[in-house]
C-alpha cells in the first residue's frame, strides 16, 4: 500500500528550470515539470514495496496558474507490495495548490492508488492536506492523508494462515486509513547539498487485506526518514541518500508474517535500511 515520499521526486523537477528564466520569463498560463529516477528500494510509509530491492520510478505533474493541478507517478513493485497483472502502482493525483501567509501554502487534493491489471478490490483513493511554509532556513511541510471507508483497506484475514487457506474471516469489509505526517529540510550554505528529515504515523487495520496486504501493517506504528540531496551542478540530477526506519517490531508483526518478510531470506521489510536514490527532473 501507499504513502508518503510518492512525489517528492517530481517536485524536484523545479530545479531543472534556469534561475535566470524564473527570474526574466512571465509566469506561463500552464507548466508541466517531472522526474525519473532509480532507488534502491521503494519504502513507502517505511515498508518495502519491492521486497528490499531496486526500482524505477517516474512521474510528472501539470499545473495551472490558477493552482490546480494533475499528475501521475509510477513504479513497480514486488513481494510485499504487489497485487498481480504489471505488478505496478499508478497514483493519480489532482488538487489545488494556494498561497497563504508569507511564503506558506496550503495544498488540498486526493490521490488514487491504482494496479494496472492486478487483483480486484485493490484500488482505494486518499485525500490529504498539506500545509506548507518556512522557518528561517528551514523549509516544512506538515500533512494529513485519510482514506475513507473502502474494502481495499478492510482486514479481511486476521492472519497469513487464513489468507494462505483463502478464508476470510471478514470477506467484503471496508476500513479506513490515516496517515498524519511532517517534514522539513535545510540546505547548507555554500554547498549543493540538502538535509531532510520526516516523521509519519498511520492507524489503520491490523490485518491483511483483500490481497493479502494492509496500509498499517501492525494496526498502528511510525515512520522515519533522516537524509541528505546532493544536486549534481549544471544538471537536472539529484543525488539521495536516507536512512529509513519503522517501530514495526518482528513479534508486533509475526502474525502476518510470511507475508510481510523478504521473499529471499524472510527478514522483515520494515527494519532500518539505506536508501539511495538517483534522480533526473525535467
Amino acid at each position: 500500500m501507499k504513502y508518503v515520499f510518492c512525489l517528492p521526486a517530481v517536485m524536484l523537477a523545479v530545479a531543472a528550470v534556469p534561475a535566470a528564466a524564473q527570474d526574466t520569463d512571465p509566469p506561463k498560463p500552464i507548466t508541466v515539470t517531472g522526474s525519473v529516477g532509480l532507488t534502491t528500494d521503494y519504502r513507502l510509509r517505511g515498508v518495502s514495496q519491492t521486497d528490499k530491492e531496486g526500482a524505477i520510478q517516474g512521474g510528472f505533474t501539470i499545473a495551472h496558474k490558477s493552482g490546480v493541478y494533475v499528475g501521475a507517478w509510477g513504479s513497480n513493485l514486488s513481494g510485499w507490495g504487489t497485487f498481480g497483472g504489471s505488478n505496478m502502482e499508478l497514483d493519480l493525483i489532482g488538487g489545488y495548490k494556494m498561497p497563504i501567509g508569507a511564503g506558506g501554502a496550503l495544498d488540498v487534493g486526493l490521490t488514487w492508488y491504482m494496479y494496472p491489471g492486478g487483483a480486484s478490490k485493490t484500488d482505494f483513493a486518499e485525500p490529504f492536506v498539506k500545509l506548507s511554509g518556512t522557518a528561517g532556513p528551514v523549509s516544512l511541510l506538515a500533512g494529513v492523508a485519510y482514506a475513507p471507508k473502502q474494502q481495499a483497506l478492510g482486514q479481511w484475514y486476521n492472519d497469513a494462515a487464513s489468507y494462505a487457506a483463502g478464508t476470510p474471516q471478514n470477506p467484503g469489509k471496508g476500513n479506513d486509513n490515516l496517515y498524519v505526517w511532517g517534514d522539513g529540510s535545510t540546505a547548507l550554505p555554500g554547498t549543493p547539498l540538502t538535509l531532510k528529515a520526516h516523521i509519519g504515523h498511520s492507524n489503520g487495520n491490523r490485518g491483511l487485506g483483500p490481497n493479502g496486504t494492509s496500509a498499517a501493517p501492525t494496526g498502528a506504528y511510525w515512520d522515519w526518514l533522516l537524509g541528505a540531496d546532493l544536486a549534481i551542478k549544471g544538471t537536472p540530477l539529484t543525488l539521495s541518500a536516507a536512512y529509513v526506519d519503522t517501530d514495526i517490531s518482528n513479534a508486533e508483526s509475526a502474525y502476518i508474517f510470511p507475508n510481510f518478510a523478504s521473499t529471499k531470506d524472510g527478514s522483515s521489510i520494515a527494519g532500518s535500511t539505506a536508501v539511495f536514490t538517483i534522480t533526473a527532473a525535467f
